[in-house]
């Protein structure tokens, strides 16, 4: 009796499992359905960087396309940090504020770079 009233109580958990799952898969099935089917050759082309990934390796690009890589980096970094510094600062006192700066200092370092450079100049 005592199996059957544990197992009784994930019965709501298998039914959203099953719900899920079959909402899943209609989903998938009405986008094949509904969904035009007539892809190009760009739209099968491999597009990471701006340029053919099967070119020749000693090709040129542009190398802005790493500037704007930093410059993700640079502002990803500065959001990730940030929250929960603001949210631990009470507790963190002087120091940790001070650190912060610092940090935000070289990340500003980073960013003037990145304008020198050119990186936020588009043609």
């Amino acid at each position: 009796m005592a199996s059957s009233a544990l197992l009784s109580e994930y019965l709501p958990i298998l039914i959203f499992i099953f719900v899920a799952g079959g909402m899943s898969a209609l989903m998938i099935v009405a986008s094949l359905i509904v969904g035009k089917q007539n892809p190009d050759q760009d739209k099968l082309s491999a597009y990471e960087c701006g340029f053919d990934a099967f070119d020749d390796t000693r090709g040129k690009f542009d190398v802005r396309f790493y500037l704007v890589a930093i410059l993700f980096i640079i502002f990803d970094l500065e959001v990730a940090f940030l929250f929960p510094w603001a949210v631990s600062l009470g507790a963190i006192g002087l120091v940790g504020f001070w650190s912060m700066v610092a940090f935000l200092g070289v990340l500003t370092i980073g960013f003037i770079y990145e304008w020198k450079k050119g990186a936020l100049d588009w043609e």
